[in-house]
C-alpha cells in the first residue's frame, strides 16, 4: 500500500520544547513513522511519512501540543518509504532566518487562499517574490516571480536590505513550498515596517494540490525534502532525482 506522507509545521509557544521531544520520537518509533521533526521554541515543521492510522495517530499527539489544534498538514503519497529513519531535533528555530525578534505566529502578513493566488498575483501593482533557495526555484516557479538566489533561507534578510529600494510603496505577494518560510519572512518584512504584504496560504504544495493544471500560473515542479525530490499538480511524484551532493540532508525548508 503507498505510504501516507504528510509535511507539517505551526508556529506556537513552546516554553520547554526539550520536554516534547522523547514522548514524540517514542510514538513515531512505535507507529513505525519515519523522517523528521524540528522542534523549538517558536514551534514545530517536518516532514513525516507511514501507515494512515501512524500518520494519523502521530498527527493527533501533535495537535495536542500547546497552540498546535490547528496544526497545518499537507497529505501526499509515496510509492516506496521516503524516508529511512525518525529523527526530532531541538534547534534555534523551526526554520532559520536568524533575525533576532521575529514572531511568526503574531506578526505574519496576510494569507491569499490558492483559490484566489492567480487573480492577485496577476495585477501589475503586486510584486512576487520566491523565498525559496535557488536550487529550488530552479526547477519551478510562478510566473514572473523575483528569484533572491539565495543558498538558504538565513540568507534572504541580506537580500531584501540589499534590494528594498526597489520595492517602496509595492504591494508584495511572497511564497515557499508548504507555508512556513513564507510566515516568517512576512512577519520579517512587517518588522522591517513593510504593511502591504500577503503570502500563499499553505504554499505551493496547497496550490498544486487544488488547482488544476490548465488553470496554473506555475512552471515546472515542486521541490520538497525527502526522496520524492520533487511533486507537481495534484502532488504526483514528480521526475526529478538525486544526483551529486544530497540535498536531502539539508534541514527541512533551510
Amino acid at each position: 500500500m503507498p505510504l501516507t506522507v504528510a509535511a507539517l509545521y505551526k508556529f506556537a509557544r513552546f516554553d520547554d520544547p526539550a520536554c516534547l521531544r522523547a514522548p514524540l520520537l517514542t510514538l513515531c518509533r512505535a507507529q513505525g513513522v519515519c523522517g523528521t521533526l524540528l522542534l523549538a521554541g517558536e514551534g514545530i515543521n517536518g516532514t513525516i511519512a507511514g501507515s494512515d492510522g501512524a500518520i494519523a495517530t502521530v498527527i493527533a499527539h501533535i495537535r495536542a501540543l500547546p497552540g498546535c489544534a490547528d496544526l497545518d498538514v499537507k497529505y501526499s503519497t509515496a510509492a516506496t518509504p521516503p524516508f529511512g529513519r525518525m529523527k526530532v531535533r531541538l534547534k534555534r528555530e523551526i526554520v532559520t532566518l536568524g533575525v533576532a525578534g521575529v514572531d511568526a505566529a503574531r506578526d505574519a502578513g496576510h494569507y491569499i487562499a490558492p483559490a484566489d493566488w492567480n487573480d492577485f498575483i496577476a495585477d501589475p501593482d503586486t510584486i512576487l517574490i520566491d523565498t525559496r533557495n535557488g536550487y529550488e526555484v530552479e526547477i519551478g516557479s510562478f510566473d514572473g516571480a523575483i528569484n533572491p538566489a539565495t543558498r538558504s533561507f538565513s540568507e534572504f534578510p541580506a537580500w531584501w536590505q540589499a534590494n528594498r529600494a526597489a520595492f517602496d510603496g509595492k504591494r508584495i505577494a511572497m511564497f515557499c513550498t508548504g507555508g512556513i518560510r513564507c510566515e516568517k519572512s512576512t512577519a520579517f518584512l512587517r518588522g522591517e515596517g513593510v504593511a502591504d504584504v500577503f503570502h500563499l496560504k499553505g504554499g505551493i504544495l496547497a496550490y498544486l494540490e487544488q488547482i488544476s493544471a490548465d488553470q496554473s500560473r506555475w512552471h515546472g515542479e515542486c521541490f520538497v525534502f525527502d526522496e520524492r525530490v520533487s511533486v507537481g499538480h495534484g502532488l504526483v511524484a514528480g521526475d526529478w532525482s538525486v544526483s551529486g551532493d544530497n540535498l536531502l540532508q539539508q534541514d527541512i525548508e533551510t
